[in-house]
């Protein structure tokens, strides 16, 4: 017995150390969108929300049903009662059973039936538009804060990198001003440069923890230590979306775009339920069925066939006694079950009209409500589409922009690195002071960060724009 506990603690030892020696895969951007998608809990909402559409779906598909019931149904009596036996009244306890069976059905009632299942379908199309449009914002939030994590990756690596080089430089400076090259007040910048570098390293890790925790947040993981992204090159490439024009753009966003969609059903959804409403202005026709029996389980008189004559007076004036013939009875036990179903059963059937006339406005007031509701969808989705088109007039020009923005960035780097190396030089062979050469560094080393900024903002423009148009969220 030791040794089986032994074994199987050593066992989930060695797991347990495996566990916590394992190294987590990096998150593509694919499967944090998927993961995203599939824990949201506004998505989970939205999701209820069809479930509970279909509901109403199906309620509207019994309305065409007709209804059937059963109704069944045992009383004791308990108190004074007649004693067949004895003929006298006795406190006694009776038995009785009873049951029906009832049916309606709807023959006419203004196609309400109808337009209920209109309203019921285009209810489970709607939130499925919701749920796909929800599903959408969370895909860009997540792109949002994955290109966040890959900016502030890249740029902390930046700053790295030229931490390595101003300590590179520091050094090469303390060597020159110890072979008496350089004055000793030279190497006051460079160590100043150094510990300014040092301050953006740390400024650029705070910002990519934060990036990076944000993101893990968003994906609702609990882990955040281990959390990490795919490491790849989302270099800039060439698109094809800026040579639609924003009109086609539009065009094709206003066909398919889920919240647009969504409107429109709602729109389609108010216009069945007018239809709904005015329905209460006509008559309605039913038809109706029941069936109903019940048994006693108290003994009852039977006759026996004979027939006996029974005194009830005299006649005055003759003296001649007044018979009359009365039918002899015997006691017996209640009726077989069958029988008296049988023997009490009944049926009622009809057709029932009923005509409003006077409701106290209700139906009046009940069709003005809806065709403002048809007015109000319709000026939202009125305004769902002017919000779309400007959005993506807007994205559009954002997207041109970033991509302008960010050649011109390049370009302001290649020429701040030229003029780098040209300070570089310069100091080395004397003819610049040690704070000429840093300003150059400075002035670099913004453009780096300014152009690494530029690149990842006109990658975000872009894909706002491409999202717009349909295509996939992804790098």
């Amino acid at each position: 017995m030791r040794r089986i506990l032994l074994f199987f603690v050593t066992i989930q030892v060695l797991f347990g150390y495996s566990q916590k020696g394992e190294k987590a895969v990096p998150w593509t951007l694919e499967a944090a969108v998927e993961r995203a998608v599939k824990n949201n809990l506004q998505i989970r909402q939205a999701y209820l929300d069809v479930i509970e559409a279909e509901t109403f779906k199906s309620q509207a598909v019994g309305n065409f049903l007709p209804s059937l019931n059963l109704s069944m149904a045992h009383s004791w009596n308990v108190g004074l009662n007649r004693n067949l036996t004895t003929n006298v009244f006795e406190d006694m306890t009776n038995q009785f059973s009873s049951g029906s069976v009832d049916m309606g059905v709807s023959i006419y009632n203004g196609k309400r039936n109808i337009y209920q299942l209109l309203s019921a379908n285009l209810s489970v199309l709607a939130r499925q538009y919701q749920l796909e449009d929800m599903k959408e914002d969370v895909m860009l939030l997540v792109v949002n804060g994955y290109l966040q994590v890959l900016f502030n990756k890249e740029n902390l690596a930046v700053q790295n990198n030229q931490l390595l080089v101003a300590k590179t430089e520091l050094e090469q400076t303390e060597a020159l001003v110890d072979a008496g090259a350089l004055p000793r007040g030279e190497l006051y910048e460079f160590q100043a440069t150094l510990a300014t570098q040092e301050q953006q390293v740390v400024s650029a890790k705070n910002d990519y923890e934060i990036a990076r925790i944000s993101l893990a947040q968003l994906l609702l993981l609990d882990d955040f230590e281990q959390f990490s992204i795919a490491d790849s090159d989302y270099d800039m490439v060439a698109t094809v979306i800026l040579d639609k024009t924003p009109q086609e753009l539009y065009d094709k966003a206003e066909s398919s775009r889920n919240d647009i969609m969504f409107a429109k059903t709602n729109v389609e959804i108010a216009e069945a339920n007018l239809k709904i409403a005015k329905a209460a202005y006509q008559p309605s026709l039913a038809g109706f069925y029941s069936y109903s029996s019940r048994i006693s389980y108290a003994d009852i008189l039977v006759p026996t066939g004979a027939v006996t004559q029974v005194p009830i007076g005299t006649v005055a004036q003759t003296g001649q006694t007044v018979v009359v013939p009365q039918a002899q009875t015997t006691i017996a036990s209640h009726l077989p079950i069958r029988e008296q179903l049988r023997q009490n059963d009944g049926h009622n059937f009809g057709v029932s009209l009923r005509i409003p006339v006077l409701n106290g406005l209700s139906v009046k007031n009940n069709v003005r409500r809806n065709k403002v509701n048809v007015e109000r969808s319709s000026t939202v989705l009125t305004q769902q589409k002017q919000d779309l088109e400007r959005t993506i007039y807007q994205s559009y020009a954002d997207a041109k922009g970033g991509i302008k923005a960010y050649e011109a960035a390049q370009k302001t780097t290649q020429a701040r690195n030229e003029a780098y190396k040209y300070a570089l030089d310069r100091f080395n062979e004397g003819a610049a002071t040690s704070l000429q050469f840093s300003q150059a560094k400075q002035r670099y080393d913004a453009a780096v960060s300014a152009e690494l900024r530029a690149k990842f903002d006109a990658i975000f423009r872009i894909k706002i724009l491409e999202f717009y148009f349909g295509i996939p969220l992804t790098l």
